[in-house]
């Protein structure tokens, strides 16, 4: 092939993405120079975190350019091999973004072990699994009897969150949208519970909810949403309860600040708590611990393998249905973890 696809970014979207911030475009092949890699991309993985990318705004990453490429980690099949390290047939994780072919230095990919499906790499095996593993055993510091609410609980973070501390011997309280989903959090992943926030009007509503099922209190609460269910969960929180942050969805159409964020919690109301509770909140962005990915891979894969950690995969098909993907999982429309099959 002498031409190869990708979804820039046309422009910089106001509020939630729509089809005109978006082009899909056909280049010219890439070419591998020394020690690089030419790839067809089979999978590519959409993101939360890629709305961010979108905004030209300070954070822990560059912005996506005008034009440039749609960040995103993906796998594929080596076409040439410019490094001994990797042969022509090989399949490798990298960062090729939103495109049907990429080239990237050997080094910088990493080779896949056969032995489970190739799309695992982008998610219960890859990033938002080893968020939810790192996340709560780093920072969460799960003992047996206690109590854990996380959102998005059939999301591949929260699903692996769920899971571990369920094997950890904690009750487990999933959040999720839609009835389905909830079903799904219970029968697929072993939650003990799981609230639809959509059938709340506001957060006291889910609130009380959430103190049905929770009447020992809330120990660990994994963040990866923030709005209503940020605000119905805080107040039910333990003294020394523990909040990973990886995460806030909700206000990801509002921009870097998150617009509307402060009006839900004023600052004193959520400080207080944090302080009467003597709460332990930690932010933390998954790039930053790649040296335990190794660890994580030794500790989760064998379960999955096993099938003791359950995953489900929404796979779309085509690389021309990204955008819509995307758009769809920053509303919450997928059910589980969100891929586009490419080849």
């Amino acid at each position: 092939m002498s031409m190869m696809k990708r979804v820039a970014l046309a422009r910089r979207p106001q509020g939630e993405p729509v089809d005109e911030d978006f082009s899909i475009e056909e280049n010219a092949m890439p070419e591998p120079g020394p020690g690089e890699v030419l790839v067809e991309v089979l999978y590519l993985s959409l993101d939360p975190y890629m709305r961010g990318r979108m905004d030209d705004a300070a954070s822990y990453a560059n912005p996506v350019p005008i034009g440039g490429t749609m960040e995103g980690g993906a796998v594929g099949r080596v076409i040439t091999s410019n490094d001994p390290s990797l042969t022509e047939g090989d399949h490798v994780f990298g960062m090729f973004g939103w495109a049907s072919h990429g080239v990237q230095p050997a080094n910088m990919l990493r080779k896949l072990d056969a032995s489970v499906p190739l799309s695992t790499a982008l998610g219960v095996l890859g990033m938002p699994g080893f968020t939810g593993w790192h996340g709560l055993m780093e920072y969460g510091r799960p003992k047996a009897g206690e109590t854990l609410v996380v959102a998005a609980a059939t999301g591949p973070v929260g699903s692996m969150v769920g899971q571990l501390a369920k094997a950890a011997g904690l009750r487990v309280i999933g959040i999720a949208g839609g009835p389905d989903k909830c079903a799904m959090a219970c029968e697929t992943f072993g939650f003990d519970a799981c609230l639809d926030h959509r059938a709340y009007d506001d957060a006291s509503a889910l609130r009380a909810a959430i103190a049905a099922e929770t009447p020992d209190g809330i120990d660990i609460y994994f963040e990866n949403v923030g709005g209503m269910v940020l605000e119905a969960v805080l107040p039910l929180m333990n003294v020394g309860g523990r909040i990973p942050v990886c995460g806030m969805i909700s206000w990801y159409n509002a921009g870097a600040l998150g617009a509307g964020a402060s009006a839900a919690l004023p600052g004193p109301k959520l400080w207080r708590t944090i302080l009467v509770n003597r709460l332990a909140v930690t932010g933390f962005i998954i790039s930053d611990h790649w040296a335990r990915y190794p660890e994580f891979l030794g500790a989760v894969a064998p379960e999955v393998v096993a099938g003791r950690i359950a995953y489900v995969e929404d796979i779309a098909e085509g690389l021309e249905t990204a955008p819509r993907a995307f758009m769809g999982l920053l509303k919450g429309k997928n059910v589980g973890k969100q891929i586009v099959k490419i080849a």
